[in-house]
């Protein structure tokens, strides 16, 4: 569905981070969070450190692996 409305005529607040356009009633959110139910492990993010030498690995693992042209449904002779 596709709405055809430029939202020209202003939009009203019904609700704190909620606007509601007054002509087709397209609702848009302004600020919201994600939602974490509760007793969830809280997000973990690793170290700098961590991170770079993961993506050294994954790079280097890429790197040397041996090129297999039939992944790419090329014939072996392609250059």
């Amino acid at each position: 569905m596709r709405i055809r409305c430029h939202h020209s005529e202003g939009w009203d607040h019904p609700a704190p981070g909620e606007s509601r356009c007054r002509t087709c009633g397209v609702t848009r959110f302004t600020e919201y969070g994600a939602v974490r139910p509760p007793g969830l492990a809280s997000a973990l993010t690793p170290k700098p450190r961590d991170a770079r030498r993961a993506d050294i690995a994954a790079a280097t693992r890429i790197a040397n692996t041996p090129p297999r042209r039939q992944w790419w449904h090329l014939p072996a002779v392609a250059a």
